[in-house]
């Protein structure tokens, strides 16, 4: 039994501590935001926060994040009202919408970092998060209003 925060709320959760937390989340919690992409953690898709720093829940065994916090993109804001994402609907990001999640939970972080991040800093912090329909310069733009209206 690992026990840990998740979006605010203590949660257990019986599972092999090398079950990848993504698992955990998705099917021992219920919460299906964060995406499986290719279990490799190369594309981004199931990325989180762990205590603050956005990580690939696919690749985080749940063994190692006992009395950590986690939050996912159903924390991110308990109504869709935080910045990054009424910026992502006003600037018609998601395409197939599948790395969305995880495109939002990594510009999380880097505006948690950086309140007002150039257009170099936001695509060097992106890099790594794949979006297979590449709408590459919609994400670059949102991050900016969102920057901008936060």
């Amino acid at each position: 039994m690992v026990s840990f925060t998740l979006n605010s709320r203590q949660v257990s959760v019986d599972a092999d501590p090398k079950t990848p937390l993504l698992w955990a989340i998705r099917d021992h919690v219920g919460l299906t935001g964060t995406k499986y992409g290719c279990g490799a953690g190369l594309c981004g898709a199931c990325t989180v926060h762990i205590d603050g720093v956005a990580q690939r829940a696919c690749q985080t065994d749940v063994g190692s994040i006992a009395g950590k916090k986690i939050v996912t993109i159903e924390g991110l804001s308990p109504n869709s009202s935080h910045p990054l994402q009424k910026a992502w609907v006003a600037e018609e990001v998601p395409q197939c919408g599948y790395c969305q999640s995880g495109q939002i939970m990594k510009a999380a972080e880097l505006l948690a970092a950086n309140k007002k991040p150039t257009r170099a800093q936001i695509v060097k912090h992106m890099d790594g998060n794949i979006c297979r329909c590449g709408t590459y310069p919609r994400i670059v733009r949102a991050i900016q209003r969102a920057a901008r209206e936060a």
